[in-house]
């Protein structure tokens, strides 16, 4: 894992070498090596985090035989061997034996459709001499980041956004028209930034910038194709089968790797499967609030396995303050609790291993959110008139506990559900920012929903939050935390296998009305802990809620004062928020956290 800048003067003009200082701004993404390629009015910087074949061979950028083609690359390339061993019988030469030399050579052999043949997590660039063009590509589920942008000058990418604070000509700016989506979604949807005119190449998608035109090209799709022919044996073995090969292909490294654990089924399966190939060493933090850690559940699994397990208690204090620091590590505001202890228990395992594996997008692939429950609750209903259910509605007294069962149930499934998080109503949005005129979210998942309108409810969700919520939260903060500590993090439930073998699994191998994630679960039930394959999902509880109701809400008070951000926000409603939460009127403690991941972003990066 690494970090890259590509650079184009757009008048044709030479470059300076220095210009590659961007780079400079994270790397932490590649603390092993430093080096650029300069062609006149291109360049391509690279950080590199040694993976595979730590040699000098290995160093980006990196040309091919002929020296027309340059590549930066961060990631990793899963199904090398296989490609290389097919390129070598063509007649190409490698240099090196890592994974990143392989694209190179398979640019040479099939242009633009070879990032098709590629299995693994990666964002690159490539500069064709041939073609005087930059082209590149982004995984398929968005795993690795990419960004860019263009002043009056230049063109530029990067794997982080503040690299640009650095670019000539550039001002960073706030994108005013995210502000109500991040107030929504606690993150700003793809394809735009907190930073105005900085945007991110789309997951699954190659790029080509020539002749000052930038052109983005979609190469996969995540597409659901339920299989009424699979029994319930095949999706059980299609289970074992998928997930046995990417946790194998996921260890490929010549540095230690180890694996995160929690006490869920998601990463303890990860653990079990690696159990399987040898020793484990695995990493879990937790909280000393009582009913905010999974610490317990995480050991149990640990001892059940028998791996080398190390754990962290995080103080509340400590947590404050790093939060800046994440912040500026994060490049835009995303207001997830839990990405604090991700942050933690990378810096611990970075101690240990410089790769580890982790449970993301299991939840999405295998049907693991409690609300993909609901379409089936709310089944019952769905058989009634739509008139009887609203006036069901508007006569059932609000106190009932009732009365959002129903108010659900007469909404359809396109105006309720915007993606795994909701933190701020378009009623409160209103009251809370100054533009009182923003567009509502289903401009971000109306289009989603067209584009999956042929599946059932839970496929549905299925489909948002995988280009939602999981692209802009759960990818973001793993790779973001990780990367803060130089170590790399990979997801083998997102190997497109995986996720193309578990499109195939009907809805009712996934969800009941009291489980999720049955086909995963039970696949795998006879080498995890009994607990643990029967544990409903708690994702990562933070005790935000508690401390903001101590000494840390004085301190929260005091940012969310700043006059700086009286330009965005009604300030009697900031305060009232505070109030409310404090004299334990509301839990406001998730709308107070998006407000001051906004005010720590805004003071780190935003020049006034």
């Amino acid at each position: 894992m690494c970090g890259f800048v590509g650079i184009w003067h757009k008048a044709g003009k030479k470059l300076p070498l220095e210009i590659n200082q961007l780079s400079a701004t994270f790397a932490h993404r590649g603390p092993d090596d430093a080096a650029a390629a300069a062609f006149g009015h291109a360049l391509l910087g690279f950080r590199r985090l040694t993976i595979i074949d730590l040699s000098e061979r290995g160093r980006q950028p990196m040309e091919n035989e002929d020296g027309s083609i340059t590549m930066v690359f961060n990631g990793e390339i899963y199904n090398y061997k296989l490609l290389r061993a097919e390129l070598l019988q063509k007649g190409h030469i490698f240099k090196s034996d890592t994974d990143s030399e392989t694209i190179l050579h398979l640019y040479e052999e099939e242009g633009e459709e070879c990032v098709k043949r590629l299995r693994g997590m990666f964002a690159f660039c490539l500069y064709d001499k041939k073609k005087n063009q930059f082209f590149g590509a982004r995984d398929r589920f968005g795993i690795k980041p990419l960004f860019y942008t263009e002043t009056a000058e230049l063109f530029a990418l990067a794997s982080e956004a503040k690299a640009f604070t650095r670019l000539p000509g550039f001002t960073a700016r706030v994108n005013k028209g995210a502000l109500p989506h991040y107030l929504t979604f606690q993150y700003v949807p793809e394809p735009e930034t907190m930073f105005a005119d900085v945007y991110k190449i789309p997951p699954a998608h190659t790029f080509t910038w020539r002749e000052n035109v930038l052109k983005l090209k979609r190469y996969w799709r995540a597409e659901f194709k339920p299989s009424a022919a699979l029994s319930w044996g095949d999706v059980l073995e299609g289970t074992r089968s998928v997930m046995r090969q990417s946790v194998k292909l996921h260890t490929q490294a010549d540095v230690p790797w180890g694996a995160f654990l929690s006490g869920g089924i998601d990463s303890t399966v990860i653990v079990a499967l690696l159990r399987e190939l040898g020793p484990v060493s695995t990493f879990s933090v937790g909280y000393e609030d009582k009913g905010y850690s999974e610490l317990t559940e995480a050991e149990e699994s640990a001892r059940f396995l028998e791996t080398d397990h190390h754990q962290y208690l995080i103080p509340p204090g400590e947590f404050w303050e790093h939060l800046p620091r994440l912040v500026w590590h994060f490049d835009e505001p995303v207001a997830d609790p839990a990405a604090i202890a991700l942050y933690f228990v990378a810096r611990m395992a970075k101690q240990k291993i410089t790769v580890t594996l982790s449970g993301e997008g299991a939840d999405e692939v295998f049907g693991g959110y409690g609300i993909y429950r609901e379409p089936m609750s709310l089944q019952p209903l769905s058989r009634l008139p739509k008139p009887l259910l609203q006036a069901a509605h508007r006569l059932m007294p609000s106190f009932l506990p009732g009365k959002n069962y129903l108010r659900r149930a007469k909404t359809p499934l396109e105006e309720r559900y915007f993606g795994n998080a909701l933190i701020f109503s378009e009623e409160e949005k209103i009251k809370l920012l100054k533009n009182k005129h923003f567009p509502p979210p289903t401009v971000i998942t109306a289009p989603l929903f067209k584009e999956a309108a042929a599946y059932d409810d839970v496929q549905k969700m299925q489909y948002i939050d995988i280009h939602t919520w999981m692209t802009g939260d759960i990818l973001v903060k793993a790779d973001k935390m990780t990367m803060a500590n130089s170590l790399e993090l990979r997801v083998p439930y997102l190997d497109h296998h995986v996720f193309e073998f578990a499109a195939t699994i009907p809805t009712k191998y996934k969800i009941s009305g009291r489980l999720t994630k049955i086909a995963l679960r039970q696949a795998f039930a006879d080498i995890v802990p009994p607990a643990a394959a029967n544990r409903p999902k708690r994702g990562f509880p933070v005790p935000t809620r508690v401390w903001l109701r101590g000494p840390l809400g004085t301190e929260v008070a005091a940012l969310l004062a700043d006059p700086a951000l009286d330009e965005f926000f009604e300030r009697t409603q900031i305060q009232k928020l505070i109030a409310d939460h404090r004299e334990n009127r509301a839990d406001n403690s998730r709308k107070i956290w998006t407000l001051v991941i906004f005010a720590l972003w805004r003071q780190q990066f935003i020049v006034r």
